[in-house]
């Protein structure tokens, strides 16, 4: 038996339309709800104070199942109190990740865990994941054991708050048999799950979760959603570049057999998107975001991990980026590297796959959410069900 990823999320710096007033985290309780791809008797959680610039005090941290639907409710008598080296309190120093000791409770695949906070002090400085696609419930005073957070009376000037990210959690671990293994999937907002359904769990990292788990032969598998809307591979963005965030999002995390890398585009739009540059800027990014790549094999191949590249998806008549036919060259350019052999372990195609026959620099109307940039939620759909099983078999 060994520990491995059944839940992850990458943790940024939340942007300041993000992250939460000071004052709704002093003496208040967050509960927040996460969807397991691997099943097993026994797990643990990770919390994060990763962008925290002093320590993180959490008095006391709860995990159980959810009322269904979750509107803040869990069965009470599933509720049960982490520890950490047998406290029930826990402090995490600044800029570090902190496993709660192993805890005795069956958690099935593609279940719903929920995981309560009560936090004395506001952090410093918080640490999150905006794009949790997840309703979260904020409460104040010590309601972790609470049944209802929603509808419990508490202060009249901070009643019970709906939001949709995620704050200090990093993922979920379950003890597994020996051949269990967890599938990273390194990428930006398309894989982080714009354009796919709040509460939904229709990202096409979950479609594969559930595919996996469909299949005997790959039940082993967890798939860790390490995803950041605005990720880039060679600058920061919205949280730390690719490179940047690839010791603790892929080699941290547990059990890690398989990486997934869909990254890129933000890269190719945000060069042209104040305005057009020279050719030889043109080249100099596509040779540097193979170069990254380049990397990202390296260093998985290091740790043992195999490495599945994804083509990078049409982008052209996005408002945001405004791509021309340069930077359309661009993409081709790199997705004719991504295929050929001798560089990824495989790849998935996901240009093919989005792709209108009849616009090739764009997305299929019916796989386009309309911003001509992000999977619509049958686009997440096609994407998760066109990636071969087989690449995970033993």
């Amino acid at each position: 038996m060994h520990w491995v990823g059944s839940w992850a999320a990458s943790q940024q710096i939340p942007e300041p339309q993000n992250s939460l007033p000071a004052d709704d985290l002093r003496d208040a309780t967050l509960r927040q709800m996460v969807h397991l791809s691997l099943g097993g008797a026994t797990i643990r959680i990770r919390l994060s104070n990763a962008f925290g610039t002093t320590p993180l005090r959490l008095s006391t941290v709860h995990i159980a199942r959810p009322a269904v639907p979750f509107a803040g409710g869990i069965h009470a008598t599933t509720d049960r109190a982490l520890t950490f080296s047998g406290s029930l309190d826990v402090i995490i120093p600044s800029g570090a990740e902190y496993l709660s000791d192993p805890i005795e409770y069956p958690v099935t695949a593609l279940s719903d865990l929920v995981i309560s906070i009560h936090f004395d002090e506001a952090p410093a400085q918080q640490t999150g994941h905006p794009g949790s696609r997840e309703t979260s419930y904020l409460a104040h005073g010590n309601m972790v054991s609470a049944a209802d957070l929603v509808t419990i009376t508490t202060s009249a000037t901070h009643p019970p708050t709906a939001i949709e990210h995620w704050y200090q959690i990093a993922a979920v671990d379950v003890l597994a048999p020996s051949d269990a293994q967890s599938i990273v999937v390194l990428g930006d907002s398309i894989t982080d799950g714009h354009g796919s359904t709040v509460n939904g769990n229709d990202r096409w990292p979950d479609v594969l979760a559930r595919r996996l788990q469909s299949t005997p032969e790959t039940r082993r598998l967890g798939v860790l959603n390490q995803g950041i809307g605005g990720n880039h591979l060679l600058t920061d963005g919205l949280g730390p570049n690719a490179i940047a965030r690839f010791d603790r999002d892929v080699l941290a995390r547990a059990g890690v057999g398989y990486l997934m890398v869909l990254e890129g585009v933000n890269d190719l739009g945000g060069l042209t998107r104040d305005g057009d540059v020279s050719a030889a800027e043109h080249e100099a990014l596509v040779r540097r975001i193979v170069s990254a790549y380049e990397q990202i094999i390296a260093r998985a191949h290091s740790a043992a991990i195999k490495v599945v590249g994804a083509t990078i998806l049409p982008y052209t008549g996005s408002g945001y980026y405004h791509p021309g036919a340069a930077s359309e060259a661009d993409r081709q350019r790199i997705n004719k590297w991504i295929r050929s052999p001798g560089h990824f372990d495989s790849v998935v195609d996901f240009d093919e796959i989005t792709t209108d026959p009849k616009h090739p620099d764009r997305l299929l109307p019916v796989y386009d959410s309309g911003d001509h940039l992000h999977p619509s939620p049958a686009g997440h759909q096609a994407m998760g069900e066109a990636i071969p099983l087989s690449l995970f078999a033993r």
